[in-house]
């Protein structure tokens, strides 16, 4: 969970069904952390898609997990499994299919999702597409763990950089992928983000009667 798919989940009803149906919701963003402590429910903690996800791969290695791989393109797919394979030599990577794909080759992949048995479905697509893949494949994927992992294979590959630790401590990773990639990303983010401030404004304005009689104030006569 991210700003901006909080933005996109206040317009989209079965996005927002997608991610309540959920096991398991994170957030994968410090604005989601910071607005959680503004408003009176504090998060612990953000954990990273990307960190989870090497998390999950590093018990693998130990367990010798099965692993399947769905989304990004063939040729970043074909890295990113190489440094699966490398980095993780014990987790067996027993499917890929990549991200780029119609409805009507929905029912293939699941078939061969299910006869290669993962215990972990990582799913590397854009939001909504893999909350819908997930969610509307559920009943049908017998998978212990499905992870959307969003483009954290064209990370995996070196295709994309991941912002240094600092940036990510202060929250900023999403300044460096806009300093990365500028023309692409500087528009998306000035709008979500400003959406997001507006939509922890207004939350915080309707909370500001309860909070100030909880705080003992009692209107003058």
């Amino acid at each position: 969970m991210n700003a901006a798919k909080l933005v996109r989940m206040r317009h989209d009803p079965r996005l927002r069904a997608d991610v309540l149906s959920c096991d398991l919701i994170l957030a994968d963003g410090m604005s989601v952390v910071w607005a959680s402590r503004l408003l009176g429910c504090p998060l612990p903690e953000r954990i990273a898609g990307i960190d989870l996800m090497l998390g999950m791969l590093r018990r693998g290695n130990e367990g010798g997990y099965r692993v399947y791989c769905l989304g990004a393109r063939d040729e970043v797919l074909d890295k990113a499994i190489a440094r699966i394979r490398a980095d993780y030599p014990n987790v067996n990577v027993v499917g890929r299919h990549n991200g780029y794909f119609t409805a009507q080759r929905e029912i293939p992949i699941l078939a061969d999702i299910l006869t290669t048995r993962p215990d972990i479905l990582l799913v590397a697509m854009s939001s909504p597409r893999k909350e819908r893949f997930v969610t509307g494949w559920s009943q049908y994927l017998p998978v212990p763990v499905c992870h959307g992992v969003g483009g954290s294979f064209d990370v995996l590959a070196g295709q994309v950089r991941r912002a240094p630790k600092g940036w990510q401590r202060i929250g900023l990773e999403w300044l460096y992928r806009v300093k990365e990639e500028p023309r692409r990303l500087w528009r998306r983010y000035l709008v979500t983000n400003s959406l997001f401030c507006g939509m922890i404004l207004a939350a915080l304005i309707r909370e500001l009667p309860g909070r100030l009689t909880s705080a003992g104030y009692r209107k003058p006569a």
